[in-house]
């Protein structure tokens, strides 16, 4: 996750003082763990990543199970659970594992589509005190609504909001951009200030799950870098007003080359200290500082490494798994720097983004280290030129039979 307005509000701190803050990044000892603990959802999204539906799927981690990998992911260091799905809210058990993560100490957050939640529900979320509830909107009602594939799914969704809000829960609207519904950017920009939401997560389009069947609509790299400008000019007068609100960003660690070049245009006596801050953030941390655990209790780097398999919470713990490189794709990513090609292993701002977001390489190319296609910096920019490449083969896809 690019922390957009983080850096803003130092820049702000350093055209009101005249100095640049000194600020250290601490980096857990483990990583966070966005834990898929149930796959079904009532809602059938074009761009799942988890090819969910509304049906129980077999195999599914047991709570008893789930308090195991507990135990193993505290005592490994892990700081946090961003508890997902399908949709969390129908894992009948939710609550008493937002409970035990409560008690264990683990920042805590809930990834939801906001359908389920209704005035009790809220106070049930607000009771067992979860840290952030993200609640992901695709557009305006319109927009959302074929996306999610449900009418009426927006209308619940931002009910959602309104009624965590007035029960105290932080909130955040969670919005992924292709070529689609990138026309709604603005508006839900707006309406983040009118619902009481006080977090916008940003998310580029991964090539995973219903995102892959999707790529040939991701949104093009102009429409990127405007939508990039717009959150990076709201995140600066939000920094300016002394406001709050968060605007991050996540899976295209180009956005911190990008924002460094936003800064030399606007800001430019403080190129060099963010350039060092930014260094430190280090770019892409899958594999490294983030972590999925799929509801079969697979592990994968991130959550758009379905389709790798790091092996399985039932037959190792998580921190055996974790630390083990022999995988040739874990072995990369916790190499520094990684083993890149293209004009990603000439780019001058790699220290920076660490090589952008592996899985979209592999995707289109079959192959991990390729340069990111999702990267939206010119050759110019990154100071190397693009490599042609050939898409890797049809591959055969297998079917995976679930209980009904």
């Amino acid at each position: 996750m690019f922390r957009i307005s983080q850096y803003m509000r130092e820049l702000a701190q350093a055209q009101a003082t005249g100095a640049y803050p000194v600020v250290k990044d601490r980096k857990a000892r483990g990583p966070v763990v966005i834990w898929n603990l149930i796959r079904r959802c009532n809602l059938t999204c074009k761009h799942c990543y988890a090819f969910s539906a509304d049906h129980e799927y077999a195999g599914e981690l047991s709570l008893q199970e789930v308090f195991t990998v507990m135990d193993d992911l505290k005592a490994f260091g892990v700081p946090a659970l961003i508890l997902s799905g399908g949709e969390p809210l129908l894992r009948a058990d939710i609550f008493e594992v937002s409970a035990r993560a409560r008690e264990m100490g683990f920042y805590t957050g809930l990834s939801t589509n906001g359908t389920l939640i209704d005035a009790p529900m809220a106070r049930r979320i607000a009771d067992a005190g979860f840290d952030y509830v993200g609640i992901s909107l695709d557009g305006l009602k319109a927009t959302h609504d074929k996306f999610r594939r449900l009418e009426g799914a927006f209308d619940r969704s931002l009910a959602a909001i309104g009624h965590l809000d007035k029960v105290g829960v932080k909130v955040g609207l969670r919005y992924t951009m292709t070529a689609m519904n990138g026309h709604d950017l603005p508006a839900l920009l707006d309406l983040m200030q009118e619902v009481g939401a006080h977090k916008f997560y940003f998310s580029h389009l991964n090539y995973a799950g219903r995102g892959n069947i999707h790529r040939g609509k991701d949104a093009h790299h102009q429409a990127t870098r405007a939508a990039m400008d717009m959150l990076f000019d709201r995140a600066w007068a939000a920094a300016q007003a002394g406001s709050m609100d968060d605007y991050v960003s996540g899976n295209n660690d180009a956005d911190g080359a990008y924002l460094l070049q936003w800064v030399q245009a606007h800001l430019p006596q403080w190129v060099e200290p963010l350039r060092a801050r930014l260094i430190a953030w280090g770019g892409n941390a899958s594999g490294q500082q983030i972590a999925n655990i799929d509801n079969l209790g697979h592990v994968h780097p991130d959550t758009m490494w379905w389709h790798h398999d790091l092996g399985c919470v039932r037959e190792r713990p998580f921190s055996q798994i974790w630390n083990d490189t022999s995988d040739p794709l874990m072995a990369g990513l916790k190499q520094h720097p990684r083993p890149v090609e293209g004009r990603c292993a000439g780019c001058r701002h790699l220290a920076i983004c660490n090589g952008n977001t592996r899985v979209r390489a592999q995707q289109l190319t079959g192959n991990f280290w390729f340069e990111d296609p999702g990267c939206y910096l010119t050759d110019a920019e990154v100071g190397a030129a693009s490599t042609p490449f050939e898409p890797a083969p049809p591959k055969r896809r297998r079917i995976e039979v679930v209980a009904a």
